[in-house]
């Protein structure tokens, strides 16, 4: 398969949010379709708004995935009023439907993120890695990831993941693994036993 990185073509966007349904586990936090495209829109939007690289493989006219990362000092790649409307909303609605669920979440996150930035001054963040779940172990991630080495050299970089993530991938791509906080995430009646993860890397 011949593959091509390039920018994310508008119309894939929303393919890019269902490859992160499976591929981040949002589908075992909740069976409601409805709130799982919320969220997945949510992420996308919030990581796109702030995004200075946004990297897309394509295999002819079709997605296979997309890293959308924030390094400091460079311009943002997109400006979307409707994205920035879109999270802005999402955060009450977010409150809503999953019930302050996700506040344990990003309690572990911030303090994986106090205690990796008091030994290191990270570059920037990789805040959105997706990939086709159909098409796992085809190498696209790995591309992906050679890509921002290959436009950042020398600069740091961390990312958030957790085990209801394909994170092995960093272990094996020299990442390391900062911090992590075992949770657990409870939607209404449905309990997610969860370990977060803080890995970082020098491009």
């Amino acid at each position: 398969m011949d593959i091509v990185i390039r920018p994310l073509k508008r119309r894939d966007r929303r393919r890019a949010m269902e490859f992160s349904v499976t591929g981040m586990g949002t589908d075992r936090y909740t069976d409601r379709r409805s709130e799982q495209m919320l969220y997945t829109r949510y992420l996308f939007y919030k990581e796109l708004t702030r995004a200075t690289q946004v990297l897309a493989a394509y295999s002819g006219d079709r997605l296979l995935g997309v890293l959308i990362a924030e390094l400091r000092g460079e311009k943002r790649a997109c400006r979307s009023l409707f994205g920035s409307c879109f999270v802005a909303v999402s955060d009450l609605l977010m409150g809503i439907a999953f019930r302050g669920a996700g506040s344990d979440y990003d309690t572990a996150n911030e303090e994986m993120h106090r205690e990796f930035t008091a030994r290191c001054d990270p570059d920037g963040e990789i805040g959105f890695f997706v990939t086709d779940p159909d098409l796992c172990g085809q190498g696209i991630g790995t591309l992906l990831l050679q890509e921002l080495s290959r436009r950042e050299k020398g600069r740091t970089v961390y990312l958030y993941t957790d085990s209801c993530c394909t994170y092995a991938l960093y272990d094996r791509r020299g990442f390391t693994r900062e911090a992590q906080r075992d949770i657990v995430i409870t939607i209404r009646d449905r309990k997610t036993p969860l370990s977060c993860f803080l890995y970082s890397k020098k491009l």
